[in-house]
């Protein structure tokens, strides 16, 4: 069976929110990445190439260093086990890794190994040229030895396993498979990003996350539409035992096939500006979504929208969880009905990535027990004040101590779905307390608005806002009554 329809919000914003409580062991060849950015204005007169002026250089991790700083930057824990040479790159990684926060115990440095190394050499942001300084050789007994040592002793704190494997010679002669066979005997989940044809290396593996091109070499011919995906991911899944297959497809989003149904997860369209290390993104998101308790085809989602995000940024991108959320809100859009109705901890998120964006983020609250025209107009022209709105909704429990028994009418569910569906609100949280002061001072919104039968002194929040930076903005109603009527002129109570 193959299935189109995206999983609802509401379980990958849950999963997001358990991020911080994942450990993820992580093996594979660890590369330093350098990029060296300049100008070029003349041609060498030594030889027929161009002229580079240096303006500037920077490193990152790349290979399964990239891995590990996408999952600290997604704010769950990190065990690195590899082995790299004593060399100045080398030492680069153990560092960087240290700096990052990432356990540095489990990595072996040989002097008999070189680490691997890539300089990418651009001009005005035009890659022109990239030197690769490495030596793919496996392990030799001693180096093995000592892996699968600080392996075993990492996995019983780990959640999952991802083994990154960049062809540089960590995962050879059989490693993999060892260290995927000592996974399934301690029953945890792992995970690879392959290299290669041949897929028998990883043979028992809980899943791999190749690319289009990867799956078609792996199967031996091209796979391009949906029904071939799944065909090549099937006829791995039959060869080597793998419980199911997430394959990335660029601009035509994810596929994830198991052996009795498919899923294809359309991506959201954005400028690219480099693919550099997309597919540690994703394997990282996937990673900590699966061990945060989503089924393969929503952490596949989320990790769809975090190779969205990565993909937009220069050189070796790493992901925030508050970009990732903003990616996820995004593609489900605004006002899409009981999608918009979050936790607390979620709006929180929201509003932090749609700040980053720019955006201006308003918010008002209130019981909203029997919605009428009074309210809509209210809704209409907060919205009018911001590019987002968060509406904060008393709880039931709240409702009946406000207003006496016998309210609400309308149960707290059913007041958020249809308030959700109104083109004016783009989030909808429930707070169980009498007053919306606590989820105020977690949001802090640019603008509070409330009606004008409220004064500035009055309005629960405005202190908390104004003293953030934000204004406060009252809305003109019909006289005698609080919600209802025309709403008239907008006047702002304070700026400041």
């Amino acid at each position: 069976m193959i299935k189109h329809n995206p999983p609802s919000p509401e379980p990958l914003h849950r999963a997001i929110a358990r991020f911080g409580g994942v450990t993820v062991l992580v093996v594979g060849d660890l590369i330093l990445d350098r990029f060296v950015n300049g100008v070029i204005e003349r041609i060498s007169p030594e030889a027929p190439i161009p002229v580079l002026h240096g303006r500037g250089e920077t490193s990152a991790m790349g290979g399964a260093g990239n891995v590990v700083a996408n999952i600290v930057s997604l704010g769950a824990r990190a065990i690195p086990v590899s082995v790299i040479g004593t060399d100045t790159a080398g030492d680069s990684l153990v560092r960087m890794l240290g700096e990052l926060g990432a356990e540095t115990a489990g990595l072996s440095q040989q002097r008999g190994r070189m680490t691997s190394s890539k300089s990418r050499f651009s001009a005005l942001n035009q890659q022109v040229l990239r030197f690769d300084e490495e030596e793919i050789k496996p392990l030799h007994e001693t180096e093995r030895t000592g892996l699968i040592r600080h392996f075993r002793a990492a996995l019983t704190g780990a959640d999952i396993v991802i083994l990154s494997d960049y062809g540089k010679g960590i995962l050879l002669d059989g490693v993999a498979a060892e260290l995927i066979a000592i996974c399934r005997q301690a029953g945890k989940p792992v995970l690879v990003d392959p290299k290669g044809r041949d897929y028998a290396r990883y043979a028992g593996a809980t899943a791999i996350t190749p690319n289009r091109k990867e799956l078609g070499e792996a199967v031996g011919h091209a796979v391009f539409a949906d029904d071939e995906i799944v065909a090549a991911a099937r006829e791995l899944i039959s060869a080597h035992g793998f419980d199911f297959v997430v394959a990335t497809r660029s601009e035509k989003g994810m596929s994830v096939v198991g052996p009795d149904e498919a899923r294809h997860i359309a991506t959201q369209a954005r400028e690219v500006f480099d693919v550099s290390g997309a597919g540690d993104t994703v394997i990282a998101t996937f990673a900590l979504a699966l061990a945060s308790g989503a089924d393969p085809v929503a952490a596949a989602s989320i990790a769809n929208a975090a190779g969205g995000v990565v993909v937009g940024k220069r050189g070796t991108a790493r992901l925030t969880v508050e970009e990732l959320t903003g990616a996820l809100f995004r593609s489900h859009g605004p006002t899409a009905h009981k999608d918009a109705i979050l936790d607390a901890s979620s709006a929180a998120r929201m509003v932090a990535a749609w700040k980053e964006e720019g955006l201006s983020v308003g918010f008002t609250n209130g019981c909203f027990d029997i919605l009428h025209a009074g309210h809509v107009s209210l809704l209409h022209a907060a919205r009018s004040q911001c590019d987002r709105l968060v509406l904060g909704l008393n709880s039931d429990a709240s409702v009946r101590r406000l207003k006496g028994q016998g309210r609400p009418v309308n149960d707290q569910h059913d007041r958020a779905c249809v308030l959700a569906a109104l083109a004016s609100v783009d989030a909808v949280v429930v707070f169980e307390e009498d007053t919306p002061l606590a989820l105020i001072e977690a949001l802090l919104p640019d603008i509070l608005v409330k009606g004008a039968d409220y004064t500035i002194d009055t309005v629960v929040g405005a202190d908390v806002v104004q003293k953030a930076g934000g204004r406060v903005v009252l809305v003109d109603l019909v006289a005698g009554k609080s919600t209802t009527g025309t709403i008239g002129k907008l006047r702002a109570g304070s700026t400041s």
